[in-house]
């Protein structure tokens, strides 16, 4: 398993000799990082066609013909231009399968002039109510996550989108600055901003935020 950017770094190397498992190895890394990617970013209504599988399936066969074209010029660490690869996999899937009925894209924030899928808020709400509370009735856990969805959607879009990045997807500070298109600072504050306000914003929910 690698665990330095030397190691992505010694791949790339080996990938740009034409090492076919040095490949497989660095995408096989990154495979469950994209996977959580693209299920916080996934349709609801696609979801029953297509899983998260499927899109990391064909974005690698992109990738993997793309390759010698990013290793020419990698202007981005290679894991956010794997992420963006996926991203644009996942946009082409929204419009083959939703058509007129994708979201207004001028509500979807552009990620390196590309208009990504932005993280639900369904999905993120989810992810926090899995995890840090049991509710044990139904319609308990059914008013929290309404709660909770309805404190994200009151974020503002790029601070939701922070929080998405930092947290759920687990990118660095610089990586999601880069993903943004801002500096590392200001990536930092609106990560930290995003944090105070949802928990604010959830404070007398029983159980709260607790550990976020």
């Amino acid at each position: 398993m690698m665990e330095t950017k030397t190691s992505d770094a010694d791949l790339l190397e080996r990938v740009r000799a034409g090492d076919a498992d040095a490949l497989n190895a660095l995408l096989a890394h990154y495979r469950e990082r994209l996977c959580r990617m693209v299920g916080l970013r996934l349709d609801a209504r696609v979801q029953a066609r297509v899983d998260a599988s499927d899109v990391i399936q064909d974005a690698f066969l992109e990738i993997t013909e793309r390759m010698q074209e990013y290793l020419k010029n990698p202007r981005v660490p290679f894991y956010v231009w794997l992420r963006l690869v996926v991203g644009e996999r996942l946009s082409k899937l929204h419009r083959h399968h939703l058509g007129a009925q994708m979201r207004n894209a001028g509500r979807e924030l552009s990620l390196y002039r590309e208009a990504l899928p932005a993280a639900s808020s369904a999905a993120l709400a989810a992810q926090l109510l899995g995890k840090f509370t049991s509710p044990t009735q139904a319609v308990v856990r059914a008013e929290r996550l309404l709660r909770i969805q309805e404190a994200l959607n009151a974020l503002d879009p790029l601070d939701r989108e922070v929080l998405a990045l930092r947290h759920f997807e687990q990118l660095s500070r610089q990586e999601a600055a880069q993903v943004l298109g801002i500096e590392d600072a200001a990536a930092a504050k609106r990560y930290v901003r995003a944090l105070k306000r949802l928990k604010d914003a959830l404070a007398d929910m029983p159980g709260g935020l607790e550990g976020l």
